[in-house]
């Protein structure tokens, strides 16, 4: 491996990876060993451990790939506000379902994370690497939210912390039934008309009055 070029390593890990995603899968990650991941991705075993330490590190990498580019705009917004919070927010979250819907790798992986991983013995590991990239972006959400309660559009009826707790169950929900039950209904369609309805929930009457005027006068 040493003297393999860096461009040749690197198609190696992706082929490496491959492997893993297509393996996991197919028989989950549990019952999936590195031997069998060498096999198809036509590596010795020796060619993983020079990419990964062990198969948590495979896992998590494998994750890695699929980083939805609206998570770094989430952060943004939380460190650096925005004029319209919940608008944002708003946007951000069907970006996110369109962008599901249109790339078939990070259907692929989410199935893995979702519904083929126990969670058990050396995998708790990448249990909690998951649960600490959770808590942050909840607390990311959460300064939206608070932003917005600051800002008086969001509704008093809502407080920031429940309001990114309901806004997390229904994306979560929304992506596991569309994946659980292969596709069963259009993600995109049926998730924006499921999150317009809670936004509009979300926000202030007065807020929401100028919102819809802006939207009729565009």
């Amino acid at each position: 491996m040493a003297r393999k070029t860096k461009a040749e390593a690197e198609e190696t890990r992706e082929r490496i990876l491959d492997a893993a995603e297509r393996l996991f899968l197919a028989h989950g990650v549990m019952q999936t060993s590195l031997e069998q991941i060498a096999e198809a991705a036509g590596v010795t075993r020796g060619a993983i451990y020079w990419h990964f330490a062990d198969k948590v590190q495979l896992f998590h990498a494998m994750h890695e790939r699929i980083r939805l580019p609206q998570e770094d705009m989430v952060e943004q917004a939380a460190a650096s506000g925005h004029a319209d919070p919940l608008g944002l927010l708003h946007r951000i979250a069907i970006d996110c379902l369109k962008t599901l819907a249109a790339d078939e790798r990070r259907q692929r992986v989410f199935t893995i994370l979702l519904f083929r991983c126990e969670y058990v013995g050396t995998m708790v590991r990448a249990l909690n690497r998951q649960k600490d990239a959770n808590a942050q972006m909840r607390a990311n959400v959460v300064r939206i939210f608070t932003m917005a309660s600051e800002n008086g559009t969001l509704s008093p009826a809502w407080t920031p912390q429940i309001a990114a707790m309901t806004f997390e169950a229904l994306v979560t929900g929304l992506f596991m039934n569309w994946l659980r039950f292969d596709h069963g209904f259009d993600l995109v369609n049926v998730g924006s008309g499921c999150l317009d309805n809670l936004f509009r929930t979300f926000r202030n009457g007065s807020a929401l009055a100028v919102e819809e005027m802006a939207r009729a006068g565009s």
